[in-house]
């Protein structure tokens, strides 16, 4: 019944995905693939946005860090709003300057503003890093669910293997437009989902209601509901809570598949409605942060301990099993959406921004099939780093933020302030990486901003260097001031 249940629902998905996402498109090039054409509307872009948002490092990470720890886990409600508030001043810049210059990468963006193609290549290299890691949460959580409904003879290598081929399958098969369709479907039924089982966790585990639950896990695990939670020493304080917030609000948007679903918008009014209205995404975090805790009190024990498996063994252990397939295959979806967006990402910064430069005459043709495969070694690295660490999806998820986030400085100050130089950028990269990285700089952070969340440190670091360096070697003459803000003429009549 698991099994039967969760093939639907993925099979299902997938084929209506695929479908539409044909016969909205054909994609010839690498900007018709990865792009959608620039056409993406209001709700297919809301979709798309908010399954950025709604992965398994939301659903099944956040219940798990909830289980474990408790009222750090309240670091989702922060992050997200944070960050739709960043979202709507930056993203429609973003948007502006990659239509206005026909970009499609986030490598675009730094090689074109700052007129250095070098510089382009470096952040290629970063931002593929980044997105590698980022897909190692998905691989991770897609390995579990296929481990609960294929079972545990299925090795934790195997089943990493049979996730990234999954991912990869998707991907080859669709585009941006599948993956926003299949983004739309299992929001829908995570939301569904989410709610069904916070309406009956209550009985569930013996309390009155869901206020209840929060009730009897404070009285049964005393200090849940407050920082630091379950684990006085974790260094899951208030500082580490405002510093990892403010960190991933500030990273989120500079991920290099953010950049590109800001250039697939058909219009700013749709990314400017997006951001007014995705912070209510962050309200379905009570119910997630809920189920955790119920699981707690239910004595919910994970196999192998692992807290990323917390909700589906719970699910698993107290409700029906078409109930516990339905689960598995929206999560399964929550895996598979974000993680084809992130390899397609991956796929496309290789093709045009590594390989391109080395064969300036490579056909569109030829840069979409360097795309595809490249892919696949970004897939085998996160299988890689997947069987090599055992840590949580939100453990995972702030050391992605971490790494993309030290390109933070050369985004904002692109459109705050035309003295920064590439040169100056690339500075404040190495000096961040130097701290973020390098045994030395990891333990200087430790002892000298204690509880810190270390990206954010990082970050700094790379800004104070970057504005250091450009105060010294500005950016070179030739170079124009500003980045436009709005598209030409004609590129708003083909948007509207």
């Amino acid at each position: 019944m698991i099994l039967g249940v969760t093939l639907l629902v993925v099979l299902g998905t997938i084929i209506g995905a695929v479908l539409y996402g044909r016969a909205q498109s054909k994609a010839r090039s690498v900007e018709d693939w990865a792009l959608g054409g620039r056409r993406m509307g209001t709700l297919i872009f809301w979709f798309l946005n908010a399954g950025e948002i709604y992965t398994t490092f939301a659903v099944l990470g956040i219940s798990g860090f909830a289980w474990a720890y408790g009222a750090p886990a309240y670091l989702a409600f922060c992050s997200v709003s944070l960050s739709a508030a960043i979202g709507y001043w930056l993203m429609p810049k973003i948007w502006a300057a990659g239509r206005a210059r026909a970009l499609v990468t986030q490598a675009d963006f730094f090689a074109d503003h700052y007129r250095a193609r070098w510089l382009g290549v470096v952040v290629a290299i970063v931002g593929i890093a980044a997105l590698v890691v980022y897909v190692q949460i998905q691989i991770t959580a897609l390995g579990l669910i296929l481990r609960m409904t294929l079972g545990t003879d299925v090795s934790p290598a195997m089943a990493a293997v049979l996730a990234a081929a999954a991912m990869l399958a998707f991907v080859f098969l669709a585009g941006l437009r599948s993956a926003a369709f299949a983004a739309g479907v299992k929001d829908v039924l995570m939301l569904v989902l989410v709610i069904a089982l916070s309406a009956t966790v209550a009985g569930i585990v013996g309390a009155s209601s869901m206020a209840d639950v929060y009730a009897r896990a404070q009285d049964a695990f005393p200090g849940i509901g407050k920082l630091p939670g379950l684990k006085a020493d974790s260094g899951l304080s208030t500082t580490w809570l405002m510093t990892s917030a403010l960190n991933v609000a500030l990273a989120n948007w500079i991920f290099p598949h953010m950049f590109q679903l800001s250039y697939s918008a058909a219009t700013e009014d749709a990314i400017r409605r997006n951001a007014i209205f995705q912070p209510i995404y962050s309200l379905s975090y009570f119910f997630i942060i809920l189920l955790g805790l119920a699981a707690l009190l239910a004595g919910t024990i994970p196999p192998d301990g692992d807290i990323n498996a917390v909700l589906l063994q719970f699910v698993s252990d107290r409700y029906p099993p078409w109930l516990v397939g339905l689960l598995a295959g929206t999560a399964c979806l929550l895996a598979l959406v974000p993680g084809s967006v992130l390899l397609l990402t991956a796929g496309s910064i290789f093709a045009r921004n590594v390989v391109a430069p080395l064969y300036p005459a490579m056909s569109d043709r030829a840069g979409l099939l360097a795309s595809r495969l490249s892919m696949v070694g970004a897939a085998a690295i996160a299988v890689y780093l997947t069987l090599g660490g055992n840590r949580s999806l939100v453990e995972i998820g702030l050391s992605a933020y971490g790494a993309i986030g030290l390109l933070a400085p050369g985004v904002f100050l692109a459109f705050l302030w035309p003295r920064t130089s590439a040169v100056a950028v690339a500075g404040g990269l190495v000096a961040g990486y130097a701290l973020l990285v390098t045994p030395p700089g990891e333990a200087w952070i430790a002892a000298t901003f204690v509880e810190w969340e270390p990206g954010l440190v990082a970050m700094g670091a790379a800004l104070i260097v970057t504005v250091a360096i450009s105060l010294v070697a500005p950016r070179r003459a030739g170079a124009p001031d500003t980045l436009p803000l709005t598209p030409p003429l004609a590129s708003q009549g083909e948007a509207a």
